[in-house]
């Protein structure tokens, strides 16, 4: 008996079936038929190896039924498969199974899977989805020799959400936005061996279907600037639900600062007050920021120390704190050789003694050069005062510039979204540590809000 499954996949469906990369990201804009490639995808992985699983995982189970399980209910023929809904399972007739998953939080939530054996691993929207949980049951890839398969991942998302950064990092970033494959070592001490992960990027904007409609492109296009950008061009600097979608990176404008917020380095005058912020973490990154302040109260970010992971977003480094300290020597060793005196203001959470020495008597031991207060954790004016002095006045110029070496803040800083549950602040799921030590800067000099209208020529511009 022949069936006919009737699959035409587009050019990019195509690419992402074909890729033989371990970890494959398919997304970018809407429209790019990224759900109805992941479920393709795992039918016919299912259909040509026998007697493998495939699980398929969406961050709730409304969302999972209306997308995935939906379409793998289209698309596979009654002869070839049939939907349990008791079990959540398309069933095979050849023994595969597609095993359909949502996963709302890190903890019980992945216990669930703990004795899983997947073979086949996809998410549909992936930036929905914290690192941990990609992370966790990426362990849970395995399959007996006899199968002759080697299992991957696959995935689909559009930018924007919770795990956007770490999205954008791992596979974004690291391909060059698919320009090239990424090869990651993987180091194994048992085996002593090192072995190579590859990683794929595929983008799919909404020209990539020719079954998207015109008034479908044309409603996107009506859509506010990054919202449009994200979902029309799959712009992974451009989203909906951005925190600050106001801080702007203009490399045509790094030397004269106007209208935007990253600058080149330049000296700084001696006079000028400098002050280090921190936030501390340990599985999660920690994060030192130092700031020089002009005379108008302007605030530079001239250079920073973030504990994470190369290449793994919102990942720490594990450091203890006696460790953190040396390295914030060594940072700060070139103020101190000028005899420049630098304040601290950093997480009141690091003077917590309830396990014994603090981390904050922990970081002074190992380097006496920097006394830290306590910082303003007051969440909504803390974001507020970084609305502010993100805003532009009539000139172009904000109140608050970064230098182009503090590469991490403005990595992160695009990329932080609100919290569905608290629409007015930031959602701390997200790689928010550079922000919160910056709230603490901020908040030890709050400043007034200001008019849009034009000031008047400042007496020294180091940008000028």
């Amino acid at each position: 008996m022949t069936i006919d499954i009737g699959y035409r996949p587009t050019a990019k469906q195509a690419l992402f079936h074909a890729s033989m990369a371990d970890e494959v990201l398919y997304g970018g804009a809407a429209g790019g038929g990224k759900s109805y490639a992941i479920c393709w995808d795992a039918f016919l992985r299912c259909l040509k190896w026998p007697g493998t699983h495939a699980y398929l995982f969406r961050r709730t189970y409304p969302e999972l039924e209306m997308t995935l399980v939906r379409t793998m209910q289209r698309i596979v023929p009654r002869e070839l498969g049939r939907y349990v809904a008791s079990a959540h399972e398309m069933r095979f007739a050849n023994g595969s199974v597609a095993h359909f998953c949502h996963l709302q939080n890190e903890g019980e939530g992945l216990l669930k899977y703990q004795g899983a054996e997947i073979h086949w691993l996809y998410f549909d929207e992936l930036t929905h989805f914290t690192k941990p949980m990609y992370d966790y049951l990426r362990t849970r890839l395995r399959a007996e020799r006899q199968l002759g398969i080697t299992p991957c991942v696959r995935a689909a998302s559009n930018p924007g959400g919770p795990g956007h950064a770490w999205v954008k990092a791992r596979f974004v970033d690291s391909t060059g936005a698919g320009t090239r494959c990424c090869e990651m070592p993987v180091r194994s001490d048992v085996l002593g061996s090192v072995s190579t992960r590859r990683l794929e990027y595929i983008p799919a904007t909404v020209t990539d279907n020719p079954h998207i409609t015109k008034d479908y492109v044309v409603e996107l296009e009506q859509k506010p600037r990054a919202l449009r950008d994200a979902l029309l061009y799959g712009k992974w600097d451009a989203f909906d639900g951005q925190a600050f979608p106001e801080f702007t990176d203009d490399p045509a404008h790094y030397g004269d600062g106007l209208f935007t917020h990253v600058i080149h380095p330049f000296d700084i005058p001696l006079h000028w007050t400098r002050v280090a912020s921190f936030d501390h973490g340990y599985t999660r990154p920690f994060s030192l920021g130092v700031w020089a302040i002009d005379e108008e109260g302007r605030a530079y970010r001239y250079k920073e120390l973030y504990g994470c992971v190369p290449g793994e977003a919102n990942t720490g480094l594990m450091l203890t704190p006696g460790e953190i300290g040396r390295r914030i020597g060594e940072l700060l060793e070139p103020e101190l050789r000028e005899g420049i005196h630098v304040q601290g203001v950093a997480d009141p959470a690091i003077w917590d003694r309830s396990r014994g020495m603090s981390v904050e008597e922990q970081i002074r031991s190992a380097f006496g050069g920097l006394t830290f207060q306590k910082g303003d954790n007051t969440r909504l004016p803390g974001k507020m005062q970084l609305h502010e002095r993100l805003k532009f006045d009539g000139e172009g110029r904000p109140m608050l510039y970064v230098f182009t070496n503090c590469r991490d803040f403005i990595r992160t800083l695009p990329s932080l979204v609100y919290d569905a549950r608290r629409p007015e602040d930031i959602d701390t799921a997200g790689e928010d540590h550079i922000y919160d030590e910056t709230r603490y800067f901020l908040m030890s000099r709050p400043i007034a809000p200001r008019p849009r209208g034009r000031e008047e020529r400042r007496a020294y511009n180091p940008l000028a």
